[in-house]
């Protein structure tokens, strides 16, 4: 028996070794998740929704436990990715993973909701403002000591995201709540704020990628996050437009709220076939293998996104082809989920082979 394999101890090393080198957007798989769940829901499916629903929850625990452990463990490392504008704002992964779960709870468990949303609140107010400040403590020098533009990417748009998330989140306790009247204040502002930010990082990111002269093998799986940024708004607009309209708020911006959705919407699908090309520009001129990576979960969410967002703001603004775009995009979401986690698996499996004896 000496000589046997044992790959329960092995397991756990590769774990432990897998969470101590745990990347800032690993939440990125449980946005993917949860959103995902509520295509099958949307699409009918709320079996599968809810199992999903359960696997999202399981896997923030998980990768939060895992977080904790590299704070522990490597805290230099962790530093070190939050001032890196590569890594930094891969961090806010683990606000939308919040509020993306939060939000799939309500309609069972709103205290779930409350909770996390509540988490995420301090989180966020820590990650936005720390992040893009500890990258201008460090910025970069040219020559002559002159400052020079910081490689942005799409993981900057995780910025809009987690914002979103929480005019989401608002949106959604709002809801039949005692405090209405804050929480749609406060899903207004989220959404507006939200907004903002993707309208000054679409033109800086967009310059660095018409002109820088490295792309790190052309358009990356984290570029997709451009239309993820603009899905979830529409999501978070179309979640304030069903609030009532009495209130002072919602009748000041509804308008606002429901034109600039549908424009960003828009653009979001516009991006979506460049988006391909540029994938297939990555597979057949610069040769990039196709293999599992966590990033491709950041691929999963916008889809999922999409599906979830067009089908909501064209149900709740009377647009029945648009809804039906919605419930056609839930299966490219579903289909996209099912690949990258069998894709996990084999990785998994194949990993564990090789530590063995």
């Amino acid at each position: 028996m000496n000589g046997g394999s044992h790959p329960g101890p092995r397991a756990a090393a590769l774990l432990r070794s897998w969470w101590q080198h745990q990347p800032p957007g690993a939440f990125a798989f449980v946005m993917a998740t949860g959103i995902v769940s509520g295509a099958l829901q949307d699409a009918g499916w709320d079996i599968a929704g809810t199992v999903l629903l359960w696997v999202a929850a399981a896997g923030l625990v998980v990768l939060s436990a895992g977080l904790a452990g590299r704070l522990a463990t490597r805290r230099n490392h962790a530093v070190a990715d939050f001032s890196n504008p590569h890594a930094g704002f891969g961090y806010l992964t683990s606000v939308a993973a919040l509020n993306v779960v939060g939000a799939g709870f309500h309609p069972i468990l709103p205290a779930v909701t409350w909770t996390l949303g509540l988490i995420s609140l301090p989180l966020w107010l820590f990650l936005a403002y720390g992040i893009p400040l500890s990258m201008i403590v460090r910025t970069e020098r040219g020559r002559g000591g002159r400052s020079r533009l910081l490689p942005v990417d799409g993981t900057w748009f995780l910025w809009v995201v987690s914002t979103q998330s929480l005019a989401v989140a608002a949106a959604t306790l709002a809801t039949g709540s005692g405090s209405i009247h804050l929480l749609s204040a406060a899903a207004l502002a989220f959404w507006g704020i939200g907004v903002m930010l993707y309208l000054t990082l679409t033109t800086l990111v967009i310059l660095h990628l018409l002109t820088a002269r490295e792309l790190h093998g052309g358009i990356v799986p984290a570029n997709w996050i451009f239309m993820g940024a603009t899905a979830i708004t529409v999501l978070a607009g179309a979640l304030i437009l069903r609030l009532p309209g009495n209130l002072p708020v919602v009748e000041l911006t509804a308008p606002a709220v429901g034109g600039v959705s549908y424009l960003l919407w828009a653009y979001g699908l516009w991006w979506t076939p460049l988006l391909l090309a540029y994938g297939l520009c990555r597979l057949i001129l610069w040769h990039v293998p196709l293999k599992y990576a966590g990033s491709l979960w950041l691929i999963v969410f916008p889809l999922g996104m999409f599906s979830v967002a067009t089908f909501h703001f064209g149900q709740e603004n009377r647009l029945p082809l648009m809804a039906q775009l919605g419930l056609w995009a839930d299966w490219v979401a579903v289909a996209a989920w099912l690949l990258v986690a069998a894709g996990g698996a084999a990785a998994g499996v194949a990993r564990l082979r090789r530590s063995g004896p």
